[in-house]
């Protein structure tokens, strides 16, 4: 009987391979300078560090701005916000004025008629008290201190009165010159500045100039007496008209600025209260009037203090012009003691 082959189990046997995964493991296997670097490549779906460093970039230059879009919008509600606010205060102080009004109004009325009997009497008194000189006199005083009790109940019908605005165009240097005319202040000594910051000599203004000579004239005469009682001597006024703003935000700027002590601070709000005045004289009620005329211009008025040279600055910022309808159709421009000047003259 033949005997078995002898069989070690101890040695594990190689593994397997088919002859053609052999041959392609052998054909693609790298070999030399070439193994070495695609080691080190990124394997599919992995970023190279240069394509983290520019993704980082990226992210941050996209962080950056939105940071600053951020910001930009952060000071617009800022702006906003204060725009809105100030356009509650004058519309609550408009209301306040306009109750005041119609209560002064009541009033005036109520004085004024028995005003006018006083007066009669006194003036008869005087004719009859011809040939006794003192007692003449005393007749005087109380037609003068009636003349004074006039002019207050007239300065507050002009508060009360309704404000009807017939606006046109009219050339702020000639509406300055009235105001000059009708606020009574003696030039003597006064110098007198204009402004205008446009290529023609002076802007036009869209406004009702019988209303705005009686607004700016009693800001000038305030602006004559606050230069007075600094003590410089009459100083001086710097009257100027710009346009401020832009697009559908566009103003014209009345202003007029003095060479006085300023306003106290603790006054600024309270100006245009109705018998409020810093003055040592007067009714109190000019800025009142002041601010209802530029308040049915549908504008604003502002006060501030200047430091170099010291003084205060008050501002009428009026609308812009009418609708552009209006002034497309081809609506007149009236320059004061001139002729109608057409909207292509105005553009020229």
């Amino acid at each position: 009987m033949p005997e078995a082959p002898f069989i070690d189990l101890t040695t594990a046997p190689a593994p397997f391979s088919p002859p053609c995964e052999r041959g392609s493991a052998n054909a693609h296997a790298p070999s030399g300078p070439e193994s070495a670097a695609d080691a080190h490549a990124p394997a599919a779906g992995q970023l190279s560090p240069g394509d983290l460093a520019e993704l980082l970039s990226t992210f941050n230059s996209v962080t950056a701005r939105v940071q600053e879009s951020h910001e930009r919008l952060r000071a617009e509600v800022s702006r906003l916000s204060a725009e809105l606010c100030e356009a509650n205060a004058c519309l609550e102080r408009s209301r306040r004025l306009a109750a005041l009004g119609e209560m002064a109004a009541g009033i005036a009325h109520e004085v004024r008629n028995p005003l006018g009997s006083i007066a009669l009497y006194a003036r008869m008194l005087e004719d009859d008290l011809a040939d006794r000189e003192s007692e003449q006199g005393i007749a005087r005083k109380i037609l003068r201190a009636v003349r004074g009790l006039d002019a207050v109940v007239h300065d507050v019908l002009n508060f009360a009165r309704e404000m009807r605005v017939n606006p046109e165009w009219v050339d702020a240097g000639s509406l300055f010159d009235l105001a000059m005319e009708a606020s009574g202040v003696s030039v003597a000594g006064l110098r007198v500045d204009r402004s205008w910051k446009t290529n023609r000599s002076a802007p036009d203004v869209w406004c009702d100039p019988v209303l705005m000579r009686q607004a700016l004239g009693n800001i000038i005469r305030n602006a004559a007496e606050a230069n007075q009682e600094s003590g410089r001597g009459p100083g001086s006024l710097v009257l100027s008209a710009r346009r401020e703003g832009r697009g559908a935000a566009t103003v014209m700027c009345l202003s007029v600025r003095d060479t006085g002590t300023g306003v106290p601070e603790d006054a600024l709000e309270r100006l245009f209260n109705p018998f409020y005045t810093t003055r040592r004289a007067g009714t109190g009620l000019g800025l009142a009037i002041v601010h209802r005329i530029v308040d049915a211009h549908g504008g604003s008025v502002r006060i501030s203090n200047v430091s170099s040279p010291p003084g205060a600055i008050v501002e009428l910022r009026l609308p812009l012009a009418p609708a552009q309808d209006t002034i497309a159709r081809g609506a007149p421009s009236m320059r004061l003691g001139s002729t109608p000047i057409t909207p292509a003259e105005r553009a020229a």
